[in-house]
């Protein structure tokens, strides 16, 4: 009787701590899906509609032709071929920095945790300071160091610039994975004549799936959601999606259409948002496999 009284005292005081951590969960969720919401709605709506006033109402005539004027015919400064440009720049630069920054950094998470050369620690230290140093420092020297190697303004020199800072952070995940991994697999491999590379790609890298699809995530959206190292580094001829949508918003030749830049804000922000959506669950349990290990 004693037992069941506490447990039911525990009962009544736990439920105003729950409805309370439901109330902030809730409150945090519409204070970051609301601003998506009126986004979504305006870009259905017609600049008639638009000027009542209402942005929370939904469109009261459905259309799609803002998305349309968004990804064909906004002007993006003398152009105007909207953000589908842009797109197939940005997926152009985006593949080679994910596939490029993601090996290279399981190759030196790999080497530092397995094979550990003299001065593994330093190098690491001096690798990982690299994750925090800011863009605007690194700026001028890669603009010199790009314009010296006939590469600035060059799709090939864009991704350069995003492997560089890219590596660092791949690294640390990397190495924190595989120092989770037992060393007793790695021996192994070295007494079955397994040298460097092969003990990498025949067993490391297939053991490694869930932090490659966290490093994925991870560099996709970074680089699909930068800005100045684009407007920087890329060229007329490659600017990213991110630079064309600010092209879009303030090129203006008389009424803002507030409709087409939601439409044009939503299609470029859509592929990050669809990569969250598919790949949060082994996102998280790749961070769970050994992300924030070591």
């Amino acid at each position: 009787m004693k037992a069941a009284a506490i447990d039911k005292s525990r009962r009544r005081s736990w439920r105003p701590a729950r409805w309370g951590i439901y109330l902030f969960l809730i409150t945090s969720a519409m204070f970051f899906l609301l601003p998506l919401y009126i986004m979504l709605v305006t870009s259905f709506k017609s600049m008639e509609e638009i000027r009542v006033g209402n942005i929370f109402a939904l469109p009261f005539h459905f259309t799609l032709e803002p998305w349309r004027q968004a990804w064909s015919t906004a002007c993006t400064g003398v152009a105007c071929e909207g953000v589908s440009g842009g797109f197939w720049n940005s997926v152009a630069i985006t593949l080679p920095s994910t596939v490029i920054a993601i090996l290279l950094g399981a190759i030196n998470g790999y080497a530092l945790s397995f094979w550990r050369p003299r001065g593994a620690q330093l190098l690491f230290a001096i690798l990982l300071a690299g994750a925090f140093i800011p863009v605007q420092v690194m700026m001028f020297p890669l603009v010199r160091l790009l314009a010296n190697l006939q590469l600035f303004s060059t799709l090939p020199g864009i991704v350069l610039v995003h492997v560089i800072f890219g590596m660092p952070v791949m690294t640390l995940l990397f190495r924190n994975y595989y120092l989770g991994i037992p060393q007793e697999l790695f021996h192994a491999a070295r007494i079955d004549g397994g040298g460097f590379f092969r003990i990498f790609f025949q067993l490391m890298l297939p053991m490694s799936l869930p932090m490659v699809v966290v490093a994925t995530i991870m560099q996709v959206t970074g680089v699909w959601n930068d800005y100045i190292l684009g407007l920087v580094f890329a060229g007329r001829e490659h600017l990213p999606m991110t630079v064309q949508l600010n092209n879009v918003i303030n090129t203006t030749t008389g009424t803002r259409m507030y409709n087409v830049n939601m439409a044009a804000t939503i299609l470029t922000a859509l592929l990050p948002l669809c990569i969250y959506f598919i790949s949060g669950r082994w996102f998280v349990r790749g961070i769970a496999a050994g992300a924030v290990k070591g």
